[in-house]
């Protein structure tokens, strides 16, 4: 690990802060840490800032209950910045948005932004506001079983694909199964974050396991 002598603090005794969602990576927020804002996040696993308009350390989530909780704390190249992980309680912004990055502005005409999250919920928006043409909408409408038959023949396209050791048609597939497979998720009430949660189980428990072989 990393000595906090090795950080590069600036003339104020400031180091710039970048705060993301642990399970998301969606950056939250920028901050500020000086060495004793640090050092407290460090003990407490909360993030720590120091206000540079107050000029004091302020814990975040002490008064609103929106804490977050430190996965890790990492320094870029330089050692002049911070990227911290986070799992946390509530929004991150003070407007109660859930990240302080949500003001448009400028927007590529040519390049687009993508996500599972982006998909999910254009994904749900086709089951509660129908649209008329629309292939999700349309699965849908004809319910479970439709969707479950969609998903087992995809699940076959992915497996002949694979056999047949063709990457690109491989890719093709799985990309059209993850479609499918989120249409059921979306029918059976099933989030991103459920699936983040129970993937993230089991690398623990794969952790452990692993440990335990190394000291048998």
């Amino acid at each position: 690990m990393l000595n906090l002598d090795e950080l590069k603090f600036d003339k104020k005794g400031l180091i710039p802060a970048v705060v993301l969602d642990a399970k998301t990576r969606r950056l939250l927020t920028l901050a500020y840490m000086n060495r004793e804002s640090l050092q407290i996040s460090m003990e407490k696993g909360l993030t720590c800032f120091y206000s540079r308009s107050r000029e004091q350390l302020w814990l975040k989530g002490e008064t609103s209950g929106n804490y977050q909780h430190i996965v890790s704390i990492t320094a870029d190249c330089d050692k002049d910045a911070l990227e911290i992980l986070v799992e946390k309680d509530g929004p991150a912004c003070h407007t109660g948005a859930d990240s302080c990055f949500h003001t448009p502005v400028w927007e590529s005409e040519d390049r687009h932004a993508f996500s599972l999250e982006q998909l999910m919920t254009l994904i749900e928006g086709r089951k509660t506001e129908k649209k008329e043409g629309s292939y999700t909408t349309y699965l849908f409408e004809k319910g479970i079983d439709k969707i479950l038959k969609k998903v087992g023949e995809e699940c076959t396209e992915v497996i002949i694909a694979g056999k047949a050791d063709d990457k690109k048609e491989t890719v093709y597939e799985i990309a059209d199964l993850t479609y499918h497979v989120m249409v059921l998720m979306i029918e059976m009430g099933i989030s991103l974050e459920d699936i983040h949660d129970e993937l993230a189980g089991r690398h623990v428990i794969d952790h452990k396991v692993k440990q335990e072989k190394m000291t048998e």
